[in-house]
């Protein structure tokens, strides 16, 4: 799995099946030259993205996980770019508002951080809570997007 320089943190990306298949934030180096078309691809528009020139990501996406998880990030997709909402709004959309802790956990297990923007989502109160890559990633990443967080990111 190919290691990708990112300006918030180095990212782990793979494609299986022709589909991106994962994309997280890694500790690891840089490494590998990319000739999977899928990856290329990825590697591209995340550039564009981090540049401020891409709010939409277009690459196949192979999604694994149980049935519930798959709704959750299907939900987390249709997010548009600058904007956010809340685990609270995720499980009244999935027909079940008592469902925020298995949003929240679905969530966490999102294969494909950035493209899939679990980082849009944020705590009832529009505190940011949670995530896979970090709460500074994620502020870095809502930043990308034209928020701007005042103070510590645990207000």
């Amino acid at each position: 799995m190919p290691v990708i320089y990112s300006p918030i943190g180095n990212i782990r990306i793979s494609s299986q099946d022709g589909c991106l298949s994962e994309l997280r934030f890694t500790d690891q180096q840089p490494d590998g030259i990319i000739l999977d078309q899928v990856l290329l691809s990825t590697v591209q528009q995340l550039e564009e993205y981090f540049e401020g020139k891409r709010k939409i990501f277009d690459m196949p996406i192979g999604l694994g996980g149980t049935d519930f998880q798959r709704r959750v990030w299907m939900e987390v997709a249709k997010i548009p770019f600058g904007q956010t909402t809340t685990y609270l709004k995720i499980s009244q959309k999935l027909g079940n508002p008592a469902a925020i802790r298995a949003v929240g956990a679905a969530i966490g297990a999102n294969p494909i951080l950035v493209i899939l923007p679990c980082h849009r989502v944020l705590g009832r109160d529009g505190n940011l809570t949670g995530y896979a890559g970090g709460l500074k990633r994620k502020k870095a990443l809502l930043e990308v997007e034209g928020h701007a967080f005042q103070g510590s990111l645990f207000l």
